[in-house]
């Protein structure tokens, strides 16, 4: 090489033909969708604190994450936005990651076991457009409010986020019109071919 000339090594042999399907895995999602709706397997089973067992089959995830997305649409969240996840493990917390990987959405999760400074500081620094929690939940056999932690981490903010509640309690609920909304009523007024 010390003259400016390439080696004299052989090179290899390229070949043509690739390992690549004609049919990349993206082109295949719709077909893919389409057999689960089909067939009814359950694609989710969960067990909550009190013994009830909730299960949903492919078919019914798949069209609770439309109709979630839908929803999110309607509130205003677009592709790069944020959506603050405060939920316990119940199947709206998977129906929820799957309807913001639809919209291509951040989805950030705020764990449940956070006090009420700390969701505030969490809230105040990600710019949430929406922020879905529930009502409550099952803890040691015993019902834990977690609604009211949330109205008390923004109270005092200056951005509020559109606030999904998912009901799970049988018990009052603290609310405030115009923020609070129903979980399921919004995904009861989404249409059933949602995004």
């Amino acid at each position: 090489m010390a003259d400016g000339r390439l080696c004299d090594m052989p090179f290899a042999r390229v070949r043509r033909k690739t390992n690549v399907p004609s049919t990349s895995r993206t082109e295949e999602l719709p077909t893919l969708a389409a057999a689960a709706r089909q067939t009814p397997r359950v694609a989710l089973r969960w067990i909550s604190e009190p013994d009830c067992e909730e299960e949903l089959t492919h078919a019914e995830l798949l069209d609770q994450a439309g109709r979630a997305a839908a929803a999110l649409t309607r509130l205003g969240v677009r592709a790069g936005d944020r959506v603050a996840v405060h939920l316990p493990l119940i199947p709206e917390s998977v129906i929820a990651t799957l309807a913001c990987g639809r919209l291509d959405v951040v989805r950030s999760t705020l764990p449940v076991g956070l006090r009420v400074h700390e969701l505030r500081d969490r809230l105040a620094g990600m710019d949430a457009k929406v922020l879905i929690t529930a009502d409550g939940d099952w803890r040691c056999g015993e019902p834990q409010s977690l609604k009211p932690l949330i109205d008390r981490a923004l109270a005092g903010s200056t951005r509020i986020p559109k606030v999904l509640v998912v009901h799970r309690l049988a018990r009052p609920v603290s609310w405030t019109p115009g923020r609070d909304l129903w979980w399921h009523e919004q995904l009861a007024a989404a249409p059933a071919d949602a995004p």
